[in-house]
């Protein structure tokens, strides 16, 4: 069975008092065993404070960004290793955020992919097209080269990876994909591993939607065959709305 899963990327949202408060509201909301694994990703300088609050509950942490190199002279920079004797459970990787403002190769993506691999933390590696790729119809040949990233990985470090669909035409926009848009990318996605890897390798990395996925429509996006839940933006920044979308398996 693949493991259902549902995200919060904070980004750059709340201070740390407001962002202890929200986490605390999330781990009292969902205190009882389910079958959905339960991530925060808040900004670094929350991330002592809620890997503290977060022990022996239902909620993982994760990190927004970390360095293909263990250490060294990278100003404003925090490497993998610094993140794994923190034990923060997963790491964003190639979110179309630091992709667009930050103009990230593939060679850096790689990188900090198995900087985390080798750490024990386990990467949500993003994907995702813009508006003009997907209306010149261009929308799968993007993703399949993205995917050539984590493709480089043997069957062993890529059964680790998690992969976050994000048409970035919906994030942040109030547009969503449909439930039959997003379920014939991910289908798309799965078959790509199916072909890289093999079935078995594909029916067991979970493949999240992330594009606007709030308590309205996400029943019904994670009631498509191919997602497997949802790496959520602005929804996951109050508790209610949050833990309405981890409701909706």
């Amino acid at each position: 069975m693949r493991k259902k899963i549902v995200a919060g990327n904070w980004k750059m949202n709340k201070s740390l008092n407001s962002g202890i408060n929200l986490c605390q509201e999330i781990i009292d909301k969902n205190k009882s065993e389910e079958d959905v694994e339960i991530i925060v990703i808040p900004p670094f300088i929350h991330l002592s404070s809620l890997i503290d609050i977060c022990k022996n509950s239902a909620v993982k942490v994760g990190s927004q960004n970390n360095h293909a190199e263990a250490s060294g002279a990278f100003t404003g920079e925090v490497s993998a290793n610094m993140l794994g004797e923190m034990h923060v459970s997963y790491g964003l990787v190639g979110h179309s955020e630091r992709r667009t403002y930050n103009k990230e190769s593939d060679a850096e993506l790689f990188g900090k992919t198995m900087a985390l691999i080798k750490n024990c933390i386990n990467p949500i590696f993003c994907v995702g097209e813009h508006l003009e790729q997907r209306k010149s119809g261009n929308h799968f040949n993007t993703v399949k080269e993205q995917l050539k990233v984590v493709f480089e990985l043997n069957e062993e470090d890529f059964s680790k990876i998690v992969i976050a669909y994000e048409p970035v035409w919906a994030i942040g926009t109030g547009e969503t994909a449909s439930s039959e848009q997003a379920q014939e990318v991910h289908a798309f996605i799965r078959k790509e591993i199916e072909s890289k890897y093999s079935t078995d390798i594909a029916s067991k990395i979970s493949i999240l939607y992330g594009g606007s996925c709030k308590p309205s429509n996400a029943k019904e996006l994670f009631g498509m065959k191919d997602v497997d839940g949802g790496l959520i933006g602005g929804a996951s920044l109050n508790s209610d709305n949050f833990t309405a979308i981890i409701n909706s398996f």
